[in-house]
């Protein structure tokens, strides 16, 4: 402000400032560069069932290597196991006889480096509704 002096302001409405004013223009093909940028992305399948996890993979893991992108994995996790052990009994009379329940949990980790429209059509096909699918960008 200092160069343009103390009455720029007070001479020139801001209606007048604002259209004169241009946003610098970004070069042809800016988008596109872009979008088809590779980013690092990690995805993260669970499931009770181990059947449905393994092939979840095997279908992640095909279509990678049909559409030509680096991965690795499928990194197999340990398996949680929650047990639950209660009584059959819910008075507490009777004998003192015990059920135990258990769960297991398998987990597999996935790593892509690919632009984000080819992990979009990766994923959104071929997923069972019994292995959760997590994925994450890293940076």
């Amino acid at each position: 402000l200092e160069c343009w002096g103390k009455d720029f302001l007070r001479l020139a409405p801001i209606s007048t400032i604002m259209e004169t004013y241009q946003a610098p223009k970004q070069k042809p093909g800016y988008e596109e560069a872009h979008e088809a940028q590779a980013l690092r992305i990690r995805i993260t399948l669970t499931g009770r069932n181990k059947k449905y996890v393994e092939k979840v993979c095997s279908n992640i893991a095909t279509k990678a290597k049909e559409q030509e992108i680096k991965f690795a994995g499928p990194i197999r996790l340990p398996r949680k196991i929650n047990s639950i052990t209660t009584r059959k009994t819910p008075n507490g009379e009777g004998s003192k006889t015990w059920d135990s329940y258990e769960m297991r949990i398998y987990k597999r980790i996935i790593d892509l480096i690919a632009p984000s429209d080819i992990v979009r059509k990766i994923t959104s096909t071929s997923l069972d509704p019994h292995v959760e699918v997590e994925v994450t960008i890293q940076s």
